[in-house]
């Protein structure tokens, strides 16, 4: 599609902020222990609440015994759905794009194990756990529907967050008989669970028809509006207070029905409320990536062009609710195939509904994407790097729109480089290190997609030459707090050391959401217009005043910088801010702004972050033990605001990538459906130890056409490339194709 509606949006002139690789602001509290999260509020007169969850999968609460509950010394309350107050909202309805059906007592239905079905409230958490006990429930259980193996198959309406099943471009049929080589191919994910740091956890206190809550929180001032619809009150009635986050990783976006009960329980008892999950009860009623089976078909001609690429995904849901990890879409716009054809099924299974997990859908599907490449290049005798040279996009495959192909193919050479991927052997078990041990290489390909939402802001500038910053943003451990005052120092003009950041509470501007790595680029650009906005009043006050030496300038002859307005063609002809609002009698002077995207450059052009990463791995013969030895990313994701932090983003999306490869998986009894790993002894995560030497390349990257300040995100790109990298890697280390994630030292010595 010719580029004809769309044009270059001048990239601002950023200061001396922007760029910098500053440190933590919020830091020194974080490891001083001086943070307030959620669960460290303890309002007078509080409560503490437990959630009981059942036990079984399907069936119903055949019975509670509630009066041994209530029995109980410091037990005050116990709701079960025959005292349950009414809500103003149906939990088993949807009321919203990002909303999911909810448990909240409203029948003694169990869809799923660890699911709620009462809530004690004590005056100690241990009063509330031993009541919780005490209701010794009974059931009538079904049989649980549990794995792709196990559940009932449809076809869903919409996958991911309201994306078509569907895609079809060219013709498949056509590509799969012109093809020299075929490549037909199957790969497993399994579940797998957010288990951020930090719990869910709400504390709650009501003062008349006014809510008070600290919870974490991905997107503050939608989930006011969330909270207040269940209540019946209006959104500006609900206090949400959410300044730290312990990670997120989408889980903390959506409301969970655990934090409807906590708000009702303060409301039926009259006191502050703090509920706060314990680690097995996050393997329920808060969301997980689905498992998913994926099928591949690639055909390629003789010199290693695809022909065709089919991608059919199916994907586990709860059997109440459906969100589908949209895997297959990971084929949609990497390589360039004259077909491509992708489709999704749904399987649902009696577990919690799954949900937005880090890069969802892009971290399955291109975990299997590109293992089917790297046996695509052994059947075409091409080095994995070039087959993917020879076959990555120049425009989207899906749209036809442009997009900054280039920066791909920056990120293949650079990373090799640096990697040292020359002269590696093509066949596998070819290199061995000096203790023995067999090493392979691997490599895969990196793209996520550049997302922006709405968001707002204000900023306003002091007598005394600083300046005060707000939007209702989110940092669940990125660095937001850092790398957005960076942004809005900038559009103010002033050092960072003179502007008060505040953000993490729903009575400012709504900073949008935190998820899909776009909220830098929202919230930051909102940042920034705010202050430009508060700057273009200040000159208008200076240049209309004819004791100023900016007198007659007009607005678009001054610029801002260093906390003073300097005329643009003479730069001896300056003032300060303060001098300029002290002479005005000016006390405070406000300016506001927007976050979001060029509608023309939104439609005519396909945003994304591009990069490539470079694994290296080492395997004992004899045992099969994996080790990652290197991991080399080089990403191109548009201007970069701190470099520090976004190391610190492309490091964790590797080592998560990691962890997908060779740790994670969420493991069901498909007797009872309960989920057998709801512990971090069971539930594998990396340490320390299983981290390797990490080098994340950032490659320049002038995208004019993204935004304004030409920023992209990078919380979950070094995922997509990182899984199918190590995969691929202990493939040329073995020669053992593995087709199920996690890897496991059984699938090698066998």
């Amino acid at each position: 599609m010719p580029d004809t509606n769309s044009s270059p949006t001048p990239h601002v002139r950023l200061g001396s902020s922007s760029g910098q690789p500053l440190t933590r602001r919020d830091g020194i509290l974080k490891v001083t222990g001086a943070a307030t999260f959620s669960a460290d509020n303890h309002p007078e007169g509080m409560l503490h609440a437990v959630v009981a969850v059942s036990t079984i999968a399907r069936g119903r609460v055949a019975s509670l015994d509630v009066a041994a509950a209530r029995a109980h010394p410091g037990v005050v309350e116990v709701i079960t759905p025959a005292n349950r107050p009414p809500l103003a909202l149906d939990p088993d309805e949807k009321h919203g794009m990002f909303s999911f059906r909810i448990e909240a007592l409203q029948n003694d239905r169990v869809r799923y194990a660890k699911q709620p079905i009462a809530l004690v409230v004590a005056e100690t958490l241990e009063a509330a756990t031993e009541g919780a006990r005490l209701l010794a429930p009974t059931y009538e259980a079904e049989p649980a529907r549990i794995g792709l193996d196990g559940g009932v198959a449809y076809e869903p309406a919409t996958v991911g967050v309201g994306a078509n099943p569907d895609f079809d471009t060219g013709d498949i049929a056509a590509g799969i008989a012109a093809a020299t080589h075929l490549i037909d191919t199957d790969y497993e994910t399994p579940a797998q669970y957010h288990n951020a740091m930090e719990p869910h956890a709400m504390v709650a206190e009501w003062d008349g028809d006014r809510l008070s809550i600290d919870t974490p929180n991905q997107a503050i001032v939608m989930a006011r509006a969330g909270f207040a619809g269940f209540f019946g009150i209006p959104p500006e009635n609900v206090h949400l207070r959410s300044p730290f986050l312990g990670g997120g990783f989408g889980s903390k976006a959506i409301i969970a029905g655990p934090q409807i009960l906590c708000i009702l329980a303060a409301k039926m008892v009259g006191r502050p409320v703090k509920l706060v999950l314990p680690r097995d009860q996050m393997f329920g009623p808060v969301g997980h990536r689905g498992a998913t089976r994926q099928h591949l078909r690639l055909g390629l001609d003789g010199e290693g062009h695809l022909t065709a690429l089919e991608h059919h995904s199916d994907a586990t849901t709860s059997s109440f609710d459906e969100f589908i990890e949209p895997a297959a879409n990971a084929s949609h716009n990497l390589y360039a195939s004259p077909a491509i054809s992708t489709r999704h099924g749904g399987v649902r299974v009696d577990t919690g509904t799954p949900g937005p997990m880090r890069a969802p859908g892009e971290a399955t599907g291109s975990a299997a994407l590109e293992c089917a490449l790297d046996e695509a290049a052994l059947a075409c005798g091409l080095d994995p790097l070039e087959l993917r040279l020879r076959n990555y996009a120049e425009t989207d495959p899906a749209t036809g729109k442009p997009f900054s192909a280039k920066a791909l193919r920056e990120c293949y050479e650079q990373g090799a480089a640096r990697f040292g991927w020359e002269g590696r052997p093509l066949a596998a078990r070819q290199m061995r290190d000096d203790a023995g041990n067999l090493v392979g290489w691997g490599m895969g390909s990196a793209l996520f997609p550049a997302p922006m939402f709405q968001a707002q802001a204000r900023a306003t500038l002091r007598s005394d030459g600083t300046a005060l910053v707000e939007t209702a943003g989110a940092d669940m451990g990125q660095g937001a707090w850092t790398a957005l005052a960076q942004i809005a120092a900038d559009g103010l003009g002033l050092d960072i050391d003179k502007v008060e950041f505040r953000s993490g509470t729903s009575d400012l501007p709504d900073g949008g959401v935190a998820g899909g790595s776009g909220h830098t680029a929202t919230a930051g650009n909102a940042l920034h217009n705010a202050g430009t906005d508060a700057i273009a009043k200040l000159a208008e006050i200076a240049t209309n005043d004819p004791e100023s030496p900016l007198f007659g300038a007009g607005n678009a002859g001054v610029e801002a910088r260093d906390g003073r307005l300097y005329h643009r063609g003479d730069g001896g002809r300056s003032e300060s801010y303060a001098d300029i609002l002290a002479r005005a009698g000016v006390a405070t002077l406000e300016g506001t702004g927007k976050g979001g995207r060029d509608p023309a450059n939104a439609e005519a052009r396909a945003m994304f972050s591009h990069g490539a990463v470079f694994a290296e791995v080492k395997v004992d013969p004899d045992l099969g033990q994996v080790r990652v030895s290197r991991l080399v990313g080089a990403f191109a994701a548009g201007r970069i605001i701190n470099p520090r932090l976004a190391r610190s983003q492309l490091y964790g999306g590797m080592i998560w990538g990691l962890s997908f490869a060779l740790h994670e998986e969420a493991i069901h009894d498909r007797r009872t459906g309960r989920p057998m790993n709801a512990d971090f002894a069971g539930y594998h995560i990396p340490v320390h130890a299983d981290i390797p030497h990490m080098d994340a390349l950032l490659i320049d990257e002038d995208d004019p056409y993204v935004n304004g300040l030409g920023i992209k995100g990078v919380g979950e790109i070094s995922i997509t490339g990182t899984v199918g990298a190590i995969a691929n890697a202990i493939w040329h280390a073995t020669g053992v194709r593995v087709r199920r994630f996690p890897i496991r030292i059984e699938d090698l010595v066998q």
